[in-house]
């Protein structure tokens, strides 16, 4: 294993320094992390970029950021995006959503309910590929079941949070996922086994402990739905036909048609209403198409004046061995994620970092995938100014901070993503 020798230039990381004051600082001093849009603060970081290497000329420096902007794992996962929003878009728009929610509770045992809530949550996050979309269906839902049960509302809350996170980790639509294993390298089905067996016993546990706290309270009033069976498929199709291997493109686009078909079928839409909701869903996604886009050119410029040099050999230098290097990828890009309270932007910015560091001490692309998902996806549950919290807290008219002491699961994925580190699991065979 050849060591990094070239220390680079500290000075070139000045940018992702900008972004960090301008996104971080005026989310203190203002008390809301979404003041500063995440694109101005990037555009802003980019033009920071273009003023160091004067021995470059500002035509080679465009060169070069279009160069990042346009390297084929940018503009891949942005297309996967792009399909993700359409497909969503279909399915809401033919009531999948509703119909999933309300399938789930059909099935769960009278007194399991807010478990079962956390189950719920699960599959329909795993299905959707977003825990802010589950969280949002869910949570007035959670909230009827407090209020009929008299568990604290915090709990049935907390319960929500924690499902709708295993599955943002876990889903093979879900952005996070997608931009971890595009910018290691890898295959989503790849990536989610191994993510699977190590987020697995934090999931277990949670449901044991969703038990244990509910056992005292009567759960058997619910509130279920009528839905139809047909519209639980979409999403059905997307996860078997991911985990069977199937390529994310010819997914996604297959899955925008079946969705479609069965809406036409069931009259739940018409034609000029799928064509609206794929419209919609992917326009929903232009905003982190862009920011891809930004993130790639203007970590091109970092790299192309001396910055990601500096840092891996920074990292490197502390470096003793392959799990070290892993808890400084799973440390990166908790750190980014905690600094800009977005998970998928927290992968994107740390990828390419996290891929240098994962080829110089050979850890596997599909386990460096799955830690920087466990780790940005651990934080992203836990942070109080996050879009997951802030917006269960504001549908349930409490604080995030009362949600927090009661979402185990993404406590435990990091105590888990920690063991898997510190006693190698589970074991990758390298064909």
């Amino acid at each position: 294993m050849n060591k990094l020798k070239d220390k680079g230039n500290p000075w070139a990381l000045l940018p992702l320094g900008l972004f960090l004051v301008l996104f971080v600082g005026s989310g203190v001093i203002t008390g809301d992390f979404y003041y500063m849009p995440v694109l101005v603060a990037f555009m802003l970081a980019a033009a920071c970029a273009f003023l160091f290497n004067r021995t470059a000329t500002f035509n080679e420096k465009i060169a070069v950021f279009c160069k990042g902007a346009g390297h084929e794992n940018i503009i891949m996962m942005i297309v996967i995006f792009l399909l993700a929003g359409a497909f969503s878009g279909v399915a809401k728009s033919i009531g999948a959503v509703d119909a999933t929610v309300n399938m789930s509770l059909s099935v769960l045992p009278p007194n399991l309910v807010v478990a079962g809530l956390f189950i719920i949550a699960s599959f329909i996050s795993i299905s959707m590929g977003t825990s802010v979309g589950t969280i949002t269906a869910l949570t007035p839902i959670g909230l009827g079941i407090a209020n009929a049960t008299g568990i604290p509302v915090a709990l049935v809350v907390g319960a929500v949070v924690g499902g709708g996170m295993f599955g943002d980790n876990l889903s093979m639509i879900s952005d996070t996922t997608i931009a971890a294993v595009r910018t290691q390298g890898c295959e989503l089905k790849d990536k989610f086994k191994v993510n699977f067996f190590i987020v697995l016993p934090a999931a277990i546990i949670s449901l044991i402990l969703l038990v244990v706290t509910t056992m005292s309270f009567d759960q058997t009033t619910t509130m279920v739905g009528s839905f139809e069976w047909i519209k639980v498929l979409p999403y059905l199709y997307i996860l078997v036909g991911a985990l069977v291997g199937i390529n994310v493109f010819a997914l996604l686009s297959s899955g925008v048609l079946v969705a479609g078909v069965i809406g036409l079928f069931t009259h739940a839409a018409t034609l000029p209403d799928l064509i609206q909701s794929a419209s919609s869903g992917m326009a929903g996604m232009q905003e982190l198409a862009i920011i891809c886009l930004i993130v790639g050119g203007t970590l091109e410029l970092i790299k192309f004046n001396g910055g990601i040099q500096f840092l891996l050999h920074l990292l490197t230098s502390r470096i003793k061995s392959k799990k070290g290097a892993e808890f400084a990828i799973a440390g990166l890009v908790s750190l980014v994620d905690i600094c800009t309270a977005n998970n998928t932007i927290a992968i994107v910015v740390s990828g390419p970092l996290a891929k240098n560091i994962a080829d110089e001490y050979e850890i596997d692309p599909k386990r460096s995938a799955s830690l920087l998902d466990i780790f940005s996806s651990c934080w992203q549950g836990l942070i109080p100014y996050g879009a997951q919290l802030l917006g269960a807290a504001g549908l349930a008219a409490i604080s995030p901070f009362e949600i927090i002491p009661y979402v185990h699961y993404p406590m435990l994925m990091g105590l888990f993503g920690l063991l898997a580190i510190m006693f190698g699991f589970p074991k990758i065979n390298k064909k």
